[in-house]
């Protein structure tokens, strides 16, 4: 028997409101099924189980706020094993109902007597009334009957909300802005990186024309819909890069640098409404090209639909911020912890470039590193960096 936990979904991350299980007590559980959905401050994550089992006890109620680390489901090994449950997880769950109730009367919205008494009968999550409050969002639009008012709810209306002008001043934009859940977690992650790791920086200008070339006759045999964009294959160039210079994949814990075995890149994806999450790109070391191009494809879709799994929230052993899109040409980034280093990708652009006694113009790329130098120094970074261009010149390696 064990308990299944609250996991940690980032460095950031204190708390989590529990939205919906995706089981029921007696049910069977394998390792890697997706048991429940949590909302936290970037949006609703779908959690795993990683043990096989039977659910004896369910110990939080749905809609219940639950401090990471909080027992949230006791799995018992054994399917013939009686049903029971300790008295000290009974005791756990009016605790939580207690807290939640706290909670929504320690911050009550602004409203009307009108308000008030619609709100009363309106159900929304903790995290959702309290991003109302943020975002100056009107409670009383809501209809009760059509369920519970949940995060996403409330910033599709702060969205409806800010495209009428009469309604938030430029002033009004920026207080949104500042305040929301998920700027809050970025700010606390960033500036912890800031103040705990000490960066160093390194770039590279890549000649993109081989591996560019080498893309265009590959997709030319291939139909729309299986075609590989540049991205991919930056990708895959920066994992097995990694494969060679191990030492900037993984973690600095506990005082000590840690290198993981597997290669998980977090991709640095903006959401349509703002934000940032970096999900991981899972096992990436042991894909192909094709492979790398169809999971980003899947990832992408479903981090902006919010579907996201909480082992692609944890999983990380390096970030890749790619803002190229924007026609920014380096990308300075910040190390999340507990990271290793941060991969920046540029924007392509002609450039002049000398071969040999000439100058011509080819497509190039400015690269970028920024290493925790607690683990690594300016050599290891230097060495990845070469690692990458060299593939990126011999593109047939890549696949």
């Amino acid at each position: 028997m064990s308990e299944f936990l609250m996991p940690s979904l980032g460095a950031d991350m204190e708390s989590a409101i529990l939205m919906e299980w995706l089981v029921k007590e007696g049910d069977r559980v394998t390792n890697g099924q997706v048991i429940a959905e949590v909302e936290t401050s970037k949006g609703v994550i779908e959690i795993e189980i990683f043990e096989d089992g039977i659910v004896e006890k369910l110990l939080v109620k749905e809609e219940s706020e639950c401090k990471v680390g909080e027992p949230l489901a006791i799995i018992a090994s054994d399917e013939k094993k009686p049903l029971h449950v300790e008295e000290k997880h009974e005791s756990k769950q009016p605790v939580v109902q207690e807290t939640k109730e706290e909670q929504i009367v320690s911050e009550p919205p602004k409203p009307t007597a009108l308000h008030v008494e619609q709100e009363a009968r309106l159900k929304i999550s903790p995290a959702a009334r309290k991003r109302a409050g943020e975002m100056g969002v009107d409670l009383s639009k809501f209809d009760p009957k059509e369920g519970v008012v949940q995060l996403s709810k409330i910033e599709a209306a702060s969205t409806t909300e800010q495209e009428e002008p009469t309604k938030i001043e430029s002033k009004s934009d920026a207080h949104i802005e500042k305040n929301s859940g998920m700027r809050q977690a970025i700010a606390a992650a960033m500036s912890r990186s800031n103040a705990e790791i000490p960066h160093y920086y390194l770039s590279t200008s890549i000649n993109m024309t081989p591996a560019l070339k080498y893309l265009e006759e590959l997709n030319k045999k291939r139909s729309i819909k299986d075609r590989i964009l540049p991205v991919a294959i930056l990708i895959r160039a920066v994992v097995l890069s990694l494969k060679e210079v191990p030492e900037l994949n993984g973690f600095w814990q506990d005082n000590s640098h840690q290198i993981s075995k597997e290669i998980h890149p977090g991709i640095a994806i903006a959401l349509r409404k703002g934000g940032l999450i970096t999900p991981a790109l899972l096992n990436a070391d042991i894909m192909t090209i094709d492979d790398t191009m169809n999971s980003l494809s899947d990832l992408i879709t479903r981090t902006r639909g919010g579907k996201l799994r909480s082992s692609e929230m944890i999983a990380q052993t390096i970030t890749i911020t790619n803002l190229g899109d924007l026609g920014v040409e380096s990308v300075y980034g910040v190390i999340y912890p507990p990271q290793l280093a941060i991969v920046g990708l540029g924007a392509i652009i002609d450039s002049p470039w000398a071969e040999g006694d000439s100058l011509c113009v080819r497509k190039v790329m400015r690269a970028t590193l920024a290493g925790d130098h607690r683990a690594t120094d300016g050599r290891t970074g230097g060495l990845f960096l070469d690692k990458l261009n060299s593939y990126l010149q011999n593109p047939k390696e890549l696949l």
